[in-house]
C-alpha cells in the first residue's frame, strides 16, 4: 500500500468520532486525504477524537446512519471516492440491553450507507467494516474463514451478520453492475490507545491501573484474536486502495493477528500487567470474578490466508507490541502529555518513517 494514494482523494468515513474511526482519521489527514466524517458526537467522555483535536483538522458531520436523508444530503455535499463504513453500535453486552436499537444501527444504518453508494456518481470503493463475529461460532479450535457460515449469537454479532447479507445483496443488486467496488472485511478485537470504551479488556486494565485497583476479569480463559488497532486501520486503507485500482481486489476479508498471537484473555491480562510495571514501576494484579453476564463466545480465531496471498499482507506487531504501545499512550495520557503528538509518532512508526 502507498499511503500517497490517499493524497488530495475525498474520504467519506462513518463513525469517525468512534475509537477505530479517530486513528482512521488521523492516518489519512497525515496522507494528505480530504477526510469527511459523519458520525453522533463521541461515544465516551473523554475520547480520543477531541483530544486528539481531528475535529478543526477535517469535515466533521454530526449525525446518525439511520437518517437517510441526512446522510444522503451529506454525500452530495461532499461528493466522496471512498467510503469507509465505520459506524455502529459495537458493544455485545450493550447490545443485549438494547438489541432494536443496535439492529437499526448496524444493519439499517448499513443499507442507508449502501442506498447513498448506490446513488452516488462519485464513490468509486466502498469499504463495510464488521466483525470476526459475524460468524457461526462453533467453539473451533482453527480460524474461520471467509466462507464459512454466517450467523452470530448475540444481537450485536447477529446484527452486523445481517449487514454483511445486505451488502452482498447490494453488490449483486446494484453496485457491481455500475461499476462500484465493495469489500467487507471482518477484523479481531482491537486495541490501542484512546479506547475509553465500557466492557473492554484493556480500556479496563487502564481504569484499574489509574485507580491502583486490582483488575477484574469476567472470563480469563476466553480466546480472542487482539491486534493493535493500526492493523486493522491499515488493512481497510489497502483494501479501499486496491479495489480502487481493480475491481477483482473486491470481495470479503479476515483480518487478524498471527496465529501464536491468539491469545486468552487472562494471557492478555498477565502481559499487560507485566508491561505495565516495566513501564511504570507499579505492580498490578487481576483477578477471576465472573459476574453472571450474558452469553459470549469462549473460543474465536480467524484465518486470513486470503488477504495474505492476495495481498502478502501480514501484521506488522506482534500482540506484545501491540499492549506495549497502547500502555505508551495511556501513560502519555495519565501524565497529562501531548497524547495527539503520541498517536502521530506510533503511527510513524507503524508505517515507516519516511511515509509521511
Amino acid at each position: 500500500m502507498e499511503l500517497s494514494f490517499f493524497k488530495g482523494k475525498t474520504v467519506f468515513i462513518t463513525g469517525h468520532t468512534g475509537f477505530k474511526g479517530s486513528w482512521m482519521c488521523q492516518v489519512l489527514m497525515m496522507a494528505g486525504a480530504d477526510v469527511v466524517g459523519y458520525a453522533l458526537e463521541p461515544p465516551t467522555n473523554p475520547s480520543l477524537f477531541r483530544l486528539c483535536g481531528l475535529q478543526e483538522k477535517m469535515t466533521s458531520i454530526y449525525g446518525d446512519v439511520r437518517d437517510l436523508s441526512h446522510l444522503k444530503q451529506a454525500f452530495e455535499d461532499t461528493r466522496p471516492e471512498i467510503v469507509i463504513h465505520m459506524a455502529a453500535q459495537p458493544l455485545v453486552r450493550e447490545s443485549y440491553i438494547n438489541p432494536v436499537y443496535t439492529y437499526e444501527t448496524n444493519v439499517l444504518g448499513t443499507v442507508n450507507v449502501l442506498e447513498c453508494v448506490r446513488l452516488s456518481s462519485s464513490v468509486k470503493s466502498f469499504v463495510n467494516v464488521t466483525t470476526d463475529k459475524v460468524y457461526l461460532n462453533k467453539e473451533w479450535e482453527w480460524g474461520y474463514r471467509e466462507n464459512d457460515e454466517l450467523n452470530g449469537f448475540d444481537p450485536y454479532s447477529n446484527s452486523k451478520s445481517c449487514a454483511e447479507l445486505a451488502t452482498s445483496s447490494y453488490i449483486n443488486s446494484f453496485l457491481k453492475e455500475k461499476g462500484t467496488a465493495v469489500s467487507t472485511v471482518r477484523a479481531g478485537n482491537v486495541i490501542g490507545g484512546g479506547d475509553f470504551a465500557k466492557d473492554r479488556i484493556i480500556p479496563d486494565c487502564v481504569r484499574a491501573a489509574e485507580a491502583g485497583k486490582e483488575m477484574i476479569v469476567r472470563n480469563p480463559y476466553s480466546v480472542r484474536p487482539y491486534e493493535h488497532v493500526l492493523e486493522p486501520v491499515a488493512a481497510y486503507l489497502m483494501i479501499a486502495q486496491k479495489q480502487y485500482e481493480d475491481q477483482k481486489y473486491s470481495g470479503n476479508y479476515n483480518i487478524g493477528p498471527e496465529e501464536s498471537d491468539c491469545r486468552s484473555t487472562g494471557e492478555i491480562v498477565d502481559l499487560f500487567c507485566r508491561l505495565w510495571k516495566e513501564r511504570t514501576g507499579k505492580d498490578m494484579t487481576w483477578k477471576n470474578l465472573h459476574d453472571g453476564g450474558p452469553h459470549e463466545a469462549n473460543f474465536l480465531k480467524l484465518d486470513c490466508s486470503k488477504i495474505k496471498i492476495m495481498f502478502q499482507w501480514h501484521p506488522r506487531w506482534t500482540i506484545e507490541d501491540a499492549v506495549k504501545k497502547t500502555i505508551e499512550w495511556a501513560s502519555v495520557y495519565l501524565d497529562g502529555g501531548d497524547v495527539a503528538q503520541c498517536a502521530r509518532q506510533q503511527i510513524k512508526e507503524y508505517f515507516g518513517s519516511g511515509t509521511f
